[in-house]
Formats: structure tokens, sequence, C-alpha cells
């Protein structure tokens, strides 16, 4: 049987494509075709949707165009900060400094870098996740080569303070790096005021198509090429540009910037919505992350629900046409418990009943509605046949 509607709340995960995203690309599969690094006329003519969608992401960011690197997403970008500088600067210092609730993109990566012989600290964070500047300024060593925290969490939509952390890196002559994958687009920011080196990017969180990303790259640093190859995107990042993927990101980044206050305040009063039903009409939840809802992600609700599993709730609204998540997307085939809610101090009898809610551009009051109303029924059901031990 088939659900009444369809209710997508899981945009942290990923994005439809935006409709004048999609009418900018289609030229550049069929028409449009050229190769931005040959000479003649239609190849010069890539080159300038190239310049152009390059121009587009360094607006949204406040970077300067030569900044912006294209890339093939935010777990490409991730793996070259790491992997290039542990290598540029491996004579100087083995040392790494990121967060226990980091992407696994930059965790796995650390994780590598370690079987190299380099020594990663893993930073903890409070009970919304924030990593403290404090913490950072003890963690530094001699030896400290760069400091990655993430802008803004995928689970539970803690806005990191950048600009802070990046000055106590600074302050000791140390990179800093952010994984911006959640902040862009959904967070008002410029790289030259938050004084960052690297920052990853990725064009499927922003409407925009997926295997798109960026890297803003501060001018006067440098690390290797992580591909190499020809000579593209300036000599730092070899293959053929995805030219119809790029103009896409662009396209996205343009739309983003122009409705960023409009896009912050439509996700903000829903997320606010869907959080007051659920606290209201729902005991025994725990809303995990932030308690000032300003330093949290737009659309971001992560919410606990005790006694029960999270993912027979998923299951369960599924059928329902709901589209929610237990966690981070990348790491929804794994059994193990979320290490961001582990880090937050979440205990482990109650880790595993958490949904993460995200809503966007697209969503309605009316969705939010339709699920709430479907969550109370799915989660007094579950509750009636859950073994899990509640309080007498």
């Amino acid at each position: 049987m088939s659900a009444e509607r369809t209710v997508y709340l899981d945009y942290s995960a990923t994005t439809p494509v935006k409709q004048e995203v999609l009418d900018t690309m289609i030229p550049y599969f069929t028409e449009n075709f050229g190769n931005p690094s040959s000479l003649y006329q239609q190849g010069l003519e890539a080159k300038l949707s190239l310049d152009h969608a390059r121009e587009q992401v360094a607006s949204l960011i406040g970077a300067d165009p030569e900044e912006v690197i294209f890339t093939g997403g935010g777990s490409e970008s991730d793996n070259w900060v790491l992997e290039g500088v542990a290598h540029k600067l491996k004579k100087q210092g083995r040392h790494i400094i990121t967060s226990k609730i980091e992407h696994h993109a930059i965790l796995h990566t650390c994780q590598y870098l370690q079987s190299l012989g380099f020594e990663i600290t893993y930073l903890d964070v409070d009970q919304e996740g924030f990593v403290s500047p404090e913490d950072l300024e003890k963690a530094i060593r001699p030896d400290t080569i760069l400091v990655s925290i993430m802008f803004v969490n995928n689970e539970i939509g803690t806005v990191e303070p950048i600009k802070e952390l990046a000055a106590v890196a600074h302050k000791h002559g140390i990179l800093f790096h952010t994984d911006a994958v959640q902040a862009v687009g959904n967070v008002k920011m410029d790289v030259h005021d938050l004084g960052i080196d690297f920052m990853s990017m990725s064009s499927h969180k922003i409407y925009g198509p997926k295997g798109e990303g960026g890297l803003y790259l501060r001018k006067g640093v440098r690390i290797p090429s992580f591909i190499h190859g020809g000579a593209q995107e300036g000599g730092r990042r070899a293959g053929t540009e995805n030219l119809a993927g790029i103009v896409g990101f662009g396209k996205a980044a343009e739309v983003a910037e122009k409705n960023i206050d409009w896009h912050i305040k439509h996700c903000s009063e829903l997320r606010d919505y869907l959080l007051d039903r659920i606290t209201a009409e729902i005991p025994d939840v725990i809303v995990n992350g932030p308690h000032d809802h300003s330093l949290r992600h737009p659309g971001n609700a992560n919410v606990t629900f005790r006694y029960i599993e999270g993912e027979s709730i998923l299951i369960l609204l599924d059928q329902a046409g709901i589209s929610v998540s237990t966690g981070s997307a990348c790491s929804s085939k794994s059994l193990e418990p979320s290490h961001v809610l582990t880090a937050i101090g979440v205990d482990s009898t109650t880790i595993h009943g958490s949904i993460r809610f995200t809503v966007g551009d697209f969503t309605t009051k009316e969705d939010v509605d339709y699920a709430v109303d479907h969550l109370k029924e799915v989660v007094a059901r579950l509750r009636e046949i859950s073994s899990m031990s509640r309080p007498e």
C-alpha cells in the first residue's frame, strides 16, 4: 500500500537539485561540452563558464575566485588537506589535532595517517558538541602542523566557534582547516574574516549535483597535489573538469547566496516547530545538540526517543513515506553507536534511539505535521512492544 504522501526530512544527507540549477547544467552535456583546456573557441567558452562558476562559489563564501579549487566532493577535499599538509610538513612535525565528532572523511584519514607514524589528538567536546578554544590551546605541541575542526556537525548541527579556533592555531603558527560541508549555504560566512587556511565544500548539500565539491585554499598557502596528471585547476588538481557539475555547483552557490536569509529563516522556523511538537506531544525524548538554536544548523533536529530503537522508527516512518536518518548517511550501514552522540555523553542504553531530522527549502508546515502525527503513532506502538528497560 502506497504512503499518503512523501515527506523528505533528511536534507543533511543530500538535497534535490533545484530546477534552475538543472536548467543551467543541461546545455553542458550536449551543446557546451568543450574541454576547458582546449584552445579553440568551444574550449575557450568552456573555460569562461568554469571561471564564472568559480566566481559564484567564491562569492558565497567570501573568497577570491583564485582561492577556490574544484574537487570531486567534500571527502576528497578533506583527504587532500590532511594528507597534503602531512606530506609537506612531516619534517617539521607529525602531530595533528582534530575533534572526536568529525565526519568519517576526517577521522578515517587521520587513522590512515596514524598508520604512517603521525600522532593525532582527538579533542573532547561538551554536551552540546562544542570544541573549546582553551582545550585546543592546551593540546598544541611544538610539533603540531595542522588543526582540523568541522564548521557544522552533520549529526547534531553544532556550529563550532571556527574564528576563535583558527585564531588559536595561528597564534602558534599552525595551519587551520575546517570541513564546512554542512555549513556552506546554511551559515553566513566570510573565509577571510574567519582567518582559516583551508575549507572543504560539497555541491549536493546546497541543491547542486552530486560528485562535485570544492576546496578553499587561502592565497599564499600551498600543499602538494592530491591527484597528479594534467595542469587543470592551476596545476593543483589534475583531471578534465566535470564542467556540467561545476556549472551546477556555481549556480547552486549563486542561488544559495541570494536566498540565504530566507533559507535560514524558513528552515529555523520549521525546525523549531518540529521540535516544539515533538517535545510537547511525545514523552521521554532528549534533544541533542545546542540549546541555543542560533548556534545550530538551521534545519537540524536530533532527538533521542527513550526505550526504543531508532532504526525501527526509521523503517516505520519510511513505510508512511517519511524519510529521516539515524545519523550520518555515510555511516548509516554501521551497527556501531554514533561516535558523535557518544562524544556528547548520550548514555549507551538510549543512544540507539536517536533520529536526525533535517528540513530544507522544500519542506512545508504540512510536511512537519504529517511527520509528527505519524511519529507519535510509531513511537507509541514501538514502546508498547519494547523490551528495553524503563523506570517503574
